[in-house]
């Protein structure tokens, strides 16, 4: 039998991305199989993520570069059914690896990205979440090494620099600033892909790259919505800590006045027995 004949199912998959190695004929090796096993294409990238988020960090990268020799073996053979699989999920994917590596594997990520960018092998929207993805992590990087004016929103934690009334509404807008990063690039790609995917302007595909382009646009939706329900959460906490501030405030201010009033009539009292005083004093 032909190994790449060989039956696909979940073990035989997983098996092979265990024993992926960084070595071009292994990563050629797996990715042959995977795209003999084309029609599978969805089920494959899911498991791909999760393989890649359990993997240890120096066994990310070869992942990736599985992934970037399937959709351009793809590309080449006319076949789209991995580059609209990987398309929802190789921003997240890229994000994960990149995040905690070190600083030649970051560089390796990017080479990556950039013949990606080169070569066009996934849509624009998608290519530049990958890269706002990066961008964003390293912004945050750089903001953690600055002072105050450039503490990360990123970074976690409390400024002690901050009033103590303030302290607790740090953590929340540190979480909303979060929540939106990860919101927006997703909002627009599943919004971008609907609109793209359902112009009656341009031709259907056939069935079978129709059939995986709305399983990919329907995993791109639903991960949008979830991103949008946590910013919404995020937001929501960060207004009750926003309002609790307020009412504090309020209560504050309403007792500031009443002091004021009271010093007020204090003030006129005494100021009217120092004149009557003075003026006996004046009458001898």
């Amino acid at each position: 039998m032909h190994p790449l004949s060989m039956a696909y199912n979940d073990d035989a998959l997983k098996a092979r991305l265990s024993s992926l190695n960084e070595s071009s004929d292994s990563i050629a090796a797996v990715a042959q199989w995977i795209i003999f096993h084309r029609r599978h294409a969805n089920r494959t990238c899911t498991t791909w993520l999760e393989r890649l988020r359990e993997a240890p960090a120096n066994k990310r990268l070869t992942l990736i570069y599985l992934a970037n020799e399937v959709v351009q073996q793809s590309i080449f053979r006319k076949k789209e059914d991995f580059v609209v699989a990987f398309s929802p999920i190789i921003a997240e994917a890229t994000a994960t690896v990149y995040r905690g590596a070190t600083t030649e594997v970051q560089d390796k990520i990017k080479r990556t990205t950039d013949v990606w960018r080169t070569r066009n092998v996934f849509d624009k929207t998608v290519q530049d979440t990958v890269e706002a993805r990066i961008a964003e992590i390293d912004r945050s990087r750089s903001e953690k090494k600055g002072g105050l004016l450039g503490k990360s929103l990123f970074s976690g934690g409390s400024d002690a620099s901050a009033p103590p009334e303030l302290q607790p509404l740090i953590p929340l807008q540190i979480a909303v600033s979060k929540a939106n990063a990860a919101a927006e690039p997703a909002t627009t790609t599943a919004n971008q892909d609907f609109e793209k995917l359902t112009d009656p302007s341009k031709p259907a595909p056939s069935p079978p790259v129709y059939a995986a382009r709305l399983s990919a646009l329907f995993k791109s939706l639903s991960s949008a919505e979830s991103a949008v329900a946590e910013r919404i959460k995020t937001r929501q906490d960060l207004v009750d800590g926003l309002e609790k501030l307020l009412a504090t405030n309020r209560t504050a201010l309403d007792k500031e006045k009443t002091q004021q009033s009271t010093l007020n009539e204090r003030r006129e009292t005494i100021e009217r027995k120092k004149a009557e005083v003075e003026d006996a004093i004046m009458r001898g």
